[in-house]
């Protein structure tokens, strides 16, 4: 897979899922801007990395939620590298709670960056896209957007919604020579999930087929191909990354 002197930008590239993702582009050559809300600081590994490797990166902090903000995002990735070739929507949150426990600012915060942080990117770029007539996009989702899960409607829903999102876009940019897909992670073994309760490692390891949890690079190793001319004939696909989790 050959990425050199293309431009991915990467929300929530700093961490987890998303750090792995913009180390792997950066490794088939790829230029990476890495946007998130987290503190400056917070990048400087990452960013070290990808310099190492041979790579050049950038670190944009930014709420994805905020629209003007994620124009002004993209304007800045154009003003730095002067092309944008591949979107990778990864940023998102979860605040789980069953349905009749869950507040209103718990759905509207996992609906706003999950979803709409997806949209604002997305309506950002497809118009470059559509003038230079190539691009890749993809959506990080999860199966959980498939299936449901037990006390997150609020995070299935965000998931399903992105999928219903990549479908859409994949018709509306495909004559534009512009490839859309999602990958659908199981359970991936984040910091974050290290930190958890372990009855939750325990329940996702009975599920999975492989009887192992996902590392952020199963996932990373997928998006490079689909941000590379290898899947240019495949568009508007969600792809399951779960070791057998949804089976």
């Amino acid at each position: 897979m050959n990425l050199k002197n293309k431009t991915a930008i990467v929300t929530g590239g700093i961490s987890g899922i998303g750090a792995a993702i913009s180390l792997e582009l950066a490794r088939h050559g790829a230029r990476i801007v890495m946007i998130d809300c987290k503190p400056d600081e917070d990048a400087a590994g990452i960013l070290k990395t990808i310099h190492e490797v041979g790579s050049d990166a950038i670190f944009i902090r930014a709420d994805i939620a905020d629209h003007p903000a994620s124009l002004n995002a993209v304007q800045t990735a154009l003003n730095a590298f002067g092309a944008i070739d591949i979107l990778v929507n990864n940023a998102g949150i979860n605040r789980d709670g069953v349905i009749w426990k869950m507040s209103e600012e718990q759905w509207d915060e996992v609906i706003r960056i999950n979803l709409k942080g997806y949209f604002n990117f997305t309506r950002a770029v497809a118009p470059l896209f559509r003038e230079q007539q190539s691009g890749k996009i993809v959506n990080i989702t999860s199966i959980n957007g498939l299936r449901g899960k037990f006390g997150q409607s609020n995070y299935s829903a965000s998931k399903a919604g992105i999928i219903g999102l990549t479908k859409s876009v994949a018709k509306e940019l495909g004559k534009y020579n512009v490839n859309v897909n999602a990958i659908a992670p199981g359970l991936i073994e984040t910091e974050m999930m290290k930190n958890a309760d372990e009855s939750v490692r325990a329940a996702a390891l009975e599920e999975i087929v492989l009887k192992r949890l996902g590392q952020p690079e199963d996932i990373a190793f997928l998006a490079a191909f689909l941000c590379s001319d290898l899947a240019r004939h495949i568009t508007g696909e969600v792809i399951k990354v779960d070791g057998g989790q949804y089976i």
